[in-house]
């Protein structure tokens, strides 16, 4: 009898020895990082000083991307540090281009890995970049008869700290075997407002429209670098412009954290 017991208890120990093995295995999935400008960059719009706008390209330089999984869920709108149970790093860096796709394209794909399932409600991002402008906007202005092609190179160089992505669908739910992405959202109708608001809706009221680069046109284009933008905006313009790119980063409505780096 005490052979069989012993058998028996051996045969069980074994048994689960597999079954952690396994659960350990099967709790892995694919968690995808897309980055979003949005219909703005896909499909052009009127800025709210009413020049038509369509773009070639939007590249901007993501670096050090982490996904996180945090509970309390992160709010980024409090003093609250972030503090995560478990985060995985999704890109080092990466050029991408917001423009790429027409108006039925997906969010870019970025990156994929393969990381442990679980909920991940929370990610930062850094647009920085250390030899070149962290963001450039190549495309056409047109008003009144007037068409100006333009290239705006700007280097604002931030940490963006999210929390839960705010959208139709919820986001960063991932199960095991599973695809889940999660998503750094750029809301750039904030730097050039948007017509179809009211002048006196926040979003305008904070963009800086197209005006200010029209004004810096040579030969019938527009090449701005970031030391142009430091020397001929007014004072005015350029803590406007510091504030748009505090908000440009957004995971989908969902609000972001802006620090200096």
């Amino acid at each position: 009898m005490r052979k069989i017991k012993s058998l028996t208890v051996g045969l069980m120990i074994l048994l689960m020895g597999s079954a952690c093995s396994g659960a350990g295995s099967s709790g892995v999935g694919t968690l995808e990082l897309r980055a979003n400008g949005e219909d703005f960059v896909r499909e052009g719009f009127t800025t709210k000083d009413s020049w038509d706008i369509t773009f070639d390209y939007v590249y901007a330089e993501v670096k050090d991307a982490i996904a996180y999984q945090t509970d309390p869920p992160f709010n980024p709108d409090t003093d609250v540090e972030l503090s995560s149970q478990a985060d995985v790093k999704l890109v080092d860096a990466a050029r991408i281009d917001m423009a790429e796709g027409d108006d039925t394209a997906e969010p870019i794909l970025v990156e994929q890995v393969e990381t442990e399932s679980g909920r991940y409600n929370a990610i930062s991002w850094k647009l920085t970049s250390d030899d070149s402008p962290s963001l450039v906007l190549v495309g056409t202005a047109a008003r009144d008869g007037e068409t100006l092609p333009f290239e705006i190179a700007m280097n604002p160089s931030l940490k963006f700290v999210c929390g839960d992505f705010v959208g139709d669908e919820r986001k960063g739910v991932l199960k095991a075997g599973e695809v889940a992405d999660v998503e750094a959202t750029f809301h750039f109708d904030h730097l050039f407002g948007d017509v179809d608001l009211p002048a006196d809706d926040v979003l305008n009221r904070g963009a800086l429209g197209f005006d200010p680069f029209a004004a810096l046109a040579q030969d019938g284009s527009v090449a701005v670098t970031p030391d142009m933008l430091e020397n001929q905006l007014t004072d005015v313009e350029k803590n406007q412009l510091a504030y748009i790119y505090e908000s440009l980063g957004h995971v989908g409505e969902g609000h972001c954290r802006a620090e200096s780096i």
